[in-house]
């Protein structure tokens, strides 16, 4: 009888446990999602997701997809509205307030790349799935965007929600003096 070497690779899987593995992570996140659509934040409990702008199916306006042609973070904490799980499609959608004025973002779960929950300390990080070459729907400047979007003003809550630049926590290299 043939022995394996402790040394020896395991064999290539014909399974693809990765992918399951993932998908089950990318789950917690949904479900943490649902929860919240259902039953609103509880506690201290908010969120932070990170998820490509440019993944086909995203849709953002476009002066979000402006400054931020690739990737951003947003935080469903205290001002956010009608959120929004469909598995069936694959996605989630939100409106969140940008300066006071609502947009609404819709977001694949396959482009979603990190989820965060810092009240528990909790976090996923996410590979980005289903990405064939960018498609991009809203394609409206910003300008037209925003006035297309813009509520009475009377009718925009205060601004109490933030999106966040993870660049600002980034380390920097070291000037050479």
């Amino acid at each position: 009888m043939a022995r394996m070497s402790d040394d020896a690779a395991p064999p290539d899987s014909l399974l693809p446990y990765d992918v399951w593995a993932e998908e089950a992570l990318r789950d917690v996140a949904i479900r943490a999602l649902e929860s919240v659509a259902a039953n609103g934040l509880p506690g201290e409990h908010h969120f932070y997701l990170t998820f490509r702008t440019d993944h086909p199916g995203t849709t953002v306006p476009g002066h979000l997809k402006a400054r931020y042609p690739d990737e951003i973070t947003i935080v469903l904490q205290h001002q956010f509205e009608d959120l929004r799980i469909d598995r069936e499609a694959r996605r989630f959608e939100v409106t969140l307030y940008f300066g006071g004025v609502p947009s609404r973002l819709s977001v694949p779960f396959g482009a979603l790349t990190m989820f965060h929950d810092p009240h528990v300390r909790f976090g996923l990080r996410f590979p980005v799935t289903g990405a064939e070459p960018p498609t991009f729907d809203d394609a409206a400047p910003a300008e037209e965007t925003a006035a297309e979007e813009a509520p009475p003003a009377e009718a925009a809550p205060p601004p109490q929600g933030q999106v966040v630049s993870l660049d600002a926590f980034r380390r920097k290299p070291a000037k050479e003096v």
